[in-house]
């Protein structure tokens, strides 16, 4: 495994972990299976590439982050104020995201942005390694943000939502438009890591999004697995580190000649390893608790 290669698996990881910071916020805070995350993260690949082709990368990745928020709003929408089963909700919005996404992106299935400046292109300041290390300031931006706000008045009454739904119903606070809220930041988070996906690989693809809510949640249970802890700034760097690590696994799978049309069964195969591997470690715990009372 070449550098080259080193430097391209870090750059999908930094933009895989922006989306799992955004699956966080809905599957870990809100624990809401939310899959509304495959169609908003086409949307915001469909955003940033009109925009960027318009000549304004950076406003394109703005926009996308508001499409992102809309479309969670709208999810959130149906599954409290219509009382929409929560994956069926997310299957519902996501379907529809397809045909507005094709109409974003002016009936066309892909968008080259080959010949138009990227923000990477405007930011070519340290030669190769200039995408990572944008992307990696990026990522501590939303990460110190995400600190932040979860640590505020509102972001505590979030996941006391994901905890406690009742409780903080008695408390008398709107548990509807908190749910509302979270899902909306979560898929903006998810649509602006498509418009980054986007600036750095020059171009948009209808079927961009399909399998990113593997790839988040398998980030996510990956970080747990080997950071374990409630503290809101070690669960972010465990998503953080767990979407680098899943692609490096998937680099290193890629180099050992596995077909790259096997990515998305290897993805499930993590998933499910990741997953029974954590139940069957609850599970030994709770054996071992049992025989010692």
């Amino acid at each position: 495994m070449n550098l080259t290669v080193i430097i391209g698996a870090l750059e999908l990881g930094c933009i895989f972990a922006i989306l799992s910071l955004g699956l966080y916020i809905s599957f870990r805070v809100l624990n809401i299976p939310d899959l509304t995350v495959d169609g908003s993260f086409t949307t915001g690949c469909a955003v940033s590439a009109i925009v960027t082709v318009a000549g304004s990368p950076a406003l394109g990745m703005g926009l996308a982050f508001c499409a992102g928020c809309i479309a969670g709003m709208a999810s959130g929408f149906l599954i409290t104020k219509l009382k929409i089963n929560q994956i069926l909700a997310g299957i519902l919005i996501q379907t529809g995201l397809y045909s507005i996404n094709l109409h974003i992106m002016n009936e066309r299935p892909n968008i080259a942005l080959i010949n138009n400046p990227t923000i990477f292109a405007k930011l070519n300041f340290a030669g190769r390694y200039s995408k990572l290390i944008v992307l990696i300031i990026i990522v501590v931006v939303i990460t110190a943000i995400l600190a932040y706000f979860l640590e505020t008045q509102m972001g505590v009454a979030l996941r006391a939502v994901g905890d406690n739904e009742d409780m903080v119903r008695a408390s008398s606070i709107d548990t509807d438009r908190m749910k509302i809220i979270g899902l909306g930041l979560a898929n903006g988070l998810v649509a602006f890591s498509g418009a980054v996906y986007t600036q750095q690989q020059t171009y948009a693809d209808i079927t961009a999004g399909i399998g990113m809510m593997v790839i988040g949640l398998a980030s996510i249970i990956i970080g747990m697995a080997f950071i374990r802890s409630d503290k809101v700034i070690l669960s972010l760097l465990a998503t953080i580190f767990g979407a680098i690590f899943y692609r490096f696994v998937l680099t290193i799978a890629l180099q050992m000649g596995l077909p790259a049309g096997d990515l998305k069964l290897l993805s499930a195969l993590i998933v499910i390893v990741a997953i029974s591997s954590s139940n069957l470690s609850a599970f030994g715990l709770k054996m071992r608790r049992k025989k010692n009372a």
